[in-house]
Formats: structure tokens, C-alpha cells, sequence
């Protein structure tokens, strides 16, 4: 499975962005996606996670209500729509990719997409 995440940039605090993470390869279905942050100087974040085939989303606490992630198995994509942005969002957004469940591990997901900088100004 190889990933594409898309759709960063630059927005003003208690804006918006829609991320997408688009992958190529087989049984996309299959695997759950997972959504990760990495802010200059700390550690990868997880931020969310979806279901493969149920649908079901699991959110770190920090996002939880604010930001949400759906997908589209037709279309081999996962979206992470993020509302109400706050500068400490502002991070390289990683989309990742394993089968099965769910997890909120880093270490769990094999394939991983490029990055995609978002900037939230205060």
C-alpha cells in the first residue's frame, strides 16, 4: 500500500483544512488508517484513527470533537477534517495505513504517506 496525504498549508486559528490521505494498492478496505502529527521538537502524535470496514473512529483526546476522519473505500481515500484549528495543530500531518483494527501506535502501521505541513497563526 503506498499513501498520498494532500491538502495542507496555512490557515488562521479557528479556521479550517481537509486532509486527505489517498493510497494505491489492493483491499484499501482492508486496512485501518490512522492520522499522526509531528510538531518541530517533539514527538509523533497520534491524532485519530478509522475502521477499515465499519467505519469506526477512535480520536486522541486533544482533537476529539474538533476533528474527524471519514473515508471513501470506492475511491481508496480517508479525509481528516479539521475545525476550529488552534496554533499548537500546527505540525506534518502523516497518514498511515495497517490491517486490521484500529490502533493508536505509530509502530503498528507498516505504510506511511509523505507528510503534509499545516501552519496555524495565531
Amino acid at each position: 500500500v503506498q499513501l498520498q496525504a494532500s491538502g495542507g498549508g496555512l490557515v488562521q486559528a479557528g479556521g479550517y483544512l481537509r486532509l486527505s490521505c489517498t493510497a494505491s494498492g489492493r483491499a484499501f478496505s482492508r486496512h485501518a488508517i490512522g492520522w499522526f502529527r509531528q510538531a518541530p521538537g517533539k514527538e509523533r502524535e497520534f491524532v485519530g484513527s478509522i475502521d477499515g470496514s465499519d467505519g469506526t473512529t477512535y480520536y486522541s483526546h486533544s482533537v476529539k470533537g474538533r476533528f474527524t476522519i471519514s473515508r471513501d473505500n470506492a475511491k481508496n481515500t480517508a479525509h481528516l477534517q479539521m475545525n476550529s484549528l488552534k496554533p499548537e495543530d500546527t505540525a506534518v500531518y502523516y497518514c498511515a495505513a495497517r490491517e486490521g483494527a484500529i490502533s493508536t501506535f505509530g509502530r503498528a502501521f507498516p505504510y506511511w504517506g509523505q507528510g503534509t505541513q499545516v501552519t496555524v497563526s495565531s
